[in-house]
């Protein structure tokens, strides 16, 4: 495997993903991370909110090249991942990103508080209602 962790959630939680990535890197295990990809469209040092304004309104997007080089690598670094970490608050993209990860027979992590109920969560192996949790609870498992 390439990647012990794909982290999948939505660029408007990237504060909060580059956080997660950055103390998984600490700890020595490897990351991908939507926001540090080159074929992102996004850019990371701008304002997340304007950032999807633009990109959700990419006109023919299905025959948009760097679209579907953003959909290959992440699918490509999904298929070289243990393990899907789902980031809360995430988008749709981050919802299917979990279901092939379930598909693929990856493990499947939740972080953050789901307010509702949602029977498809039941692919989720672990739930930790915040990152500091998720870390102490792979720390224990690391040492």
């Amino acid at each position: 495997m390439k990647y012990h962790y794909f982290i999948a959630s939505r660029w408007r939680n990237r504060d909060n993903v580059r956080l997660l990535s950055k103390k998984l890197r600490e700890k020595g295990f490897s990351v991908y991370c939507f926001i540090d990809e080159e074929q992102s469209l996004n850019d990371p040092n701008e304002d997340p909110e304007e950032e999807m304004k633009k990109f959700e309104t990419i006109v023919d997007w299905r025959n948009n090249p760097a679209v579907k080089a953003m959909f290959d690598g992440d699918m490509n670094a999904l298929r070289d991942s243990e393990t899907l970490i789902m980031l809360l608050p995430a988008g749709k993209s981050a919802h299917m990103e979990a279901g092939a990860a379930y598909g693929m027979g990856k493990k499947c992590i939740i972080v953050g508080e789901q307010k509702e109920t949602e029977s498809l969560y039941f692919i989720f192996n672990e739930w930790h209602p915040t990152i500091e949790e998720l870390l102490n609870h792979i720390h224990m498992i690391k040492s």
